[in-house]
């Protein structure tokens, strides 16, 4: 979450006209996140979050991402619900750009998972593929594999010295990956930004996931490959086997991985790491004046993606074959 678009009270006070939740009794930015403008509502009914969509959300999509928050809470994942306006829509526009009320949910993200985070999410991401399987809409994943390449030469880095060498080693890790990205692997709605800043607990247990604007059909065992990358690796590409072996031990009482998924782990955690890297880097030199957030530093998925590409057996992953 970010802001990039700011709003006053006069914007917000009209934009709840067309609303049934009350009036405005505050409202705050919220500062964290890199995609899209965020505000905490207080009404004099509850508390809300209003999405404004910006950057890389294709105004196209966001009925999906919608529609698809409606379908997980209806079938028990903890996820903000959209709130329809008078009108009985969910989507308008505000400051011109797309906007959209939903739920808020009670809870705090981990700053520094632990074990029992990892077990928990890994339970909890199961049960949404399985809800998922359900879902009626599809949505192509707009940053995968074939997309990574025009990302990478956006970034420009041959145009400065100091840069080339982080372009030839991360050109050549694409090309890699290009050529041994698996094929033919079990598919389904992933979240694709399971970051620990998306998921809440409270009182020991997750009490919500959050902020489904990548959720997109891909491999389901790419989401694992995310977390393992987000939540199982320090800053120093350092691994811990014990998160991400609660992690996938919790998956797979949920949902069983095929032998050919816990194969393809490793590469899919490779191209994880270059994803993340990739677009962090893209927003670290490409950074919007007067935003109210700061860009992730993208070297610490350098380090990760290194781990990846020294890994010669899945037991690295605290799992055996």
């Amino acid at each position: 979450m970010a802001v990039y678009t700011h709003v006053t009270d006069s914007d917000i006070h009209q934009f709840l006209c067309d609303y049934d939740i009350g009036k405005l009794s505050f409202f705050s930015g919220i500062a964290e996140g890199v995609e899209n403008s965020n505000f905490l509502l207080q009404t004099t009914t509850n508390r809300y979050i209003l999405t404004l969509y910006e950057k890389r959300v294709n105004p196209i999509d966001i009925p999906f991402f919608l529609k698809l928050l409606t379908h997980l809470a209806k079938h028990g994942i903890s996820c903000p619900i959209p709130v329809k306006g008078n009108d009985g829509n969910a989507l308008r526009k505000l400051k011109n750009r797309p906007a959209a009320i939903v739920t808020f949910l009670d809870g705090s993200w981990p700053r520094i998972p632990n074990s029992w985070h990892c077990r928990a999410l890994g339970a909890a991401m199961a049960q949404m593929h399985h809800c998922g399987k359900n879902f009626p809409l599809t949505r192509k994943n707009s940053l995968t594999i074939g997309d990574w390449r025009p990302l990478l030469e956006a970034c420009q880095l041959t145009k400065k010295e100091i840069y080339i060498a982080l372009y030839n080693e991360l050109n050549q890790e694409l090309g890699w990956l290009e050529r041994n990205w698996p094929k033919d692997l079990p598919t389904g709605i992933i979240h694709a930004d399971l970051f620990p800043d998306n998921v809440f607990f409270q009182n020991r247990e997750l009490s919500g996931i959050i902020d489904f604007y990548f959720a997109c059909t891909d491999f389901l065992a790419y989401d694992l490959a995310i977390c393992i990358n987000a939540w199982c690796l320090n800053d120093d590409g350092i691994l811990s086997a014990e998160k991400s072996r609660s992690m996938i031990s919790a998956y797979q009482k949920v949902r069983p991985l095929l032998p050919e998924e816990v194969t393809a782990l490793p590469i899919l955690a490779r191209g994880s790491a270059l994803r993340f890297l990739l677009t962090r880097l893209y927003d670290w030199l490409n950074h919007p004046e007067g935003a109210l957030v700061k860009p992730k530093d993208p070297m610490s998925y350098l380090k990760k993606l290194r781990f990846h590409q020294n890994v010669s057996n899945i037991s690295a992953y605290g799992i055996m074959k």
